[in-house]
């Protein structure tokens, strides 16, 4: 049975958060499906209507708005910021002495999911032939050396060991840069080290130590998630609240409790509390308002289904809009790569 023309638009642009259920979850506006709407693609159209708004930006997170697109694409972008934007990260570990309570694959895994703070672009990938030697342009090496001791001015009565003992305590900051051929040149403005200081790898008591040479070489997080340069990459669509008739008094306040914090408001109209919406961006969709017979026809719930609001929190490796700069490239590259990939079958 075809919708009334009246609830096209809304099928075609908005997703509807039922009491039982979720309603127009799939992408339905594609060419010939609705009658007297042209959905044929322009390049034009898509220009006007597509656009990317920052609305957070700090040195480890960043939240913005990609809008005009479809989800298709947004989950395109959100698993490539995933697994597909390079970075440096420890792949070998070699192991002179370890005289720690830390087995040497316990230890060599813990070194390997420190990120390390070097821009992957300056490096290429290394091949992967077994005989390939490390050189300057695909890696980077990093040594651990580090020997605990009794500490001689540590008074006869303490047992604190952060007292008694020197170097029982291994943390990144320990992990020094060694530069290979050039490199010291290359990188002498940017210190080659790991992300944070403040990563513990292994306690030592007097007579332990590390002897541990490390190769970071360039990959993605397809291969390994170490690669990974982000913590987290996630989006959501835009939350639309709207209220379909006034909601006054007790009813308001409990309007309001239904959803988070800064969603919902109370204004006074005539000497009575009103309810209004005042940013449904905060919501979180709980649909705690449907549990309310009283409320859940006062108010519609719904999300833009073109409007993504993304959330990069980055690893520290690199800026979380350089993140997402690479990533925007590396979806071009496919695209580019699916042209040319058909432009040779038409040829053929």
């Amino acid at each position: 049975m075809a919708a009334p023309m009246s609830n096209v638009e809304e099928i075609r642009s908005r997703v509807i958060l039922g009491e039982f259920g979720v309603k127009n979850v799939h992408t339905t506006d594609f060419p010939g499906n609705y009658p007297g709407f042209d959905d044929t693609w322009d390049m034009k159209r898509f220009q006007k209507n597509f656009r990317i708004d920052v609305v957070h930006l700090d040195e480890n997170s960043m939240e913005f708005d990609m809008v005009g697109i479809d989800a298709a694409i947004a989950n395109a972008f959100r698993r490539i910021l995933l697994s597909e934007v390079p970075t440096m990260a420890i792949e070998k570990v070699f192991i002179y002495n370890n005289t720690s309570i830390v087995q040497d694959e316990v230890l060599a895994h813990r070194l390997g999911l420190i990120p390390i703070k070097a821009d992957p672009r300056l490096f290429e990938f290394k091949n992967t032939g077994e005989k390939e030697e490390a050189s300057e342009i695909d890696t980077i090496q990093l040594q651990l050396k580090i020997k605990c001791s009794r500490n001689p001015r540590a008074s006869k009565d303490s047992s604190d060991p952060r007292e008694l003992y020197l170097n029982h305590m291994v943390y990144s900051k320990h992990i020094e840069w060694v530069p290979i051929g050039n490199q010291a040149d290359v990188f002498a403005d940017s210190c080659i080290r790991p992300v944070h200081d403040d990563i513990l790898i292994a306690q030592l008591r007097p007579g332990q130590e590390l002897d541990i040479t490390m190769h970071c070489v360039k990959g993605i997080g397809k291969d390994h998630a170490k690669f990974s340069p982000v913590a987290t990459a996630s989006y959501r669509l835009l939350p639309e609240i709207t209220l379909l008739e006034p909601v006054e008094g007790e009813k308001a306040e409990r309007l309001k409790r239904c959803f988070s914090r800064g969603v919902i408001d109370l204004e006074e109209v005539r000497g009575r509390k009103v309810a209004k919406v005042v940013n449904s961006r905060l919501d979180t969709c709980s649909r705690e308002v449907l549990r309310h017979n009283d409320l859940k026809n006062c108010v519609k719930l719904g999300r833009v289904r073109d409007h993504f609001i993304f959330t990069v929190e980055s690893t520290g490796i690199m800026l979380p809009d350089v993140l997402v700069t690479e990533a925007i490239k590396v979806l071009m590259a496919k695209c580019q790569t699916f042209l040319n990939e058909m432009n040779s079958v038409d040829m053929e």
